[in-house]
């Protein structure tokens, strides 16, 4: 399960804040309120994710590449972006 809170801060990026796991239909739903964000300035935050399977590092590397920050990673999660291809 992933649980996708939006916080909006002063400054005016949107954070997803992301709790859980991602994974399944899941990666999905976060591509998806991504997607309805565009355009905006936006941050993730994983801090509070746990695993993140193959789709889901794919989907984070491109939003990586496109600007969004991943703020919070945990050393696993770190290393999940890090390790697979």
């Amino acid at each position: 399960m992933l649980r996708i809170v939006t916080i909006e801060p002063a400054a005016g990026r949107a954070v997803l804040q992301l709790e859980g796991q991602i994974i399944g239909p899941w990666i999905d739903e976060l591509e998806r309120t991504c997607g309805a964000l565009s355009g905006r300035a936006l941050s993730l935050d994983l801090a509070s994710v746990s695993f993140v399977e193959r789709r889901g590092i794919h989907l984070l590397r491109s939003l990586d590449a496109r600007g969004v920050p991943l703020l919070h990673c945990s050393p696993f999660v770190a290393e999940q972006l890090r390790g697979q291809a």
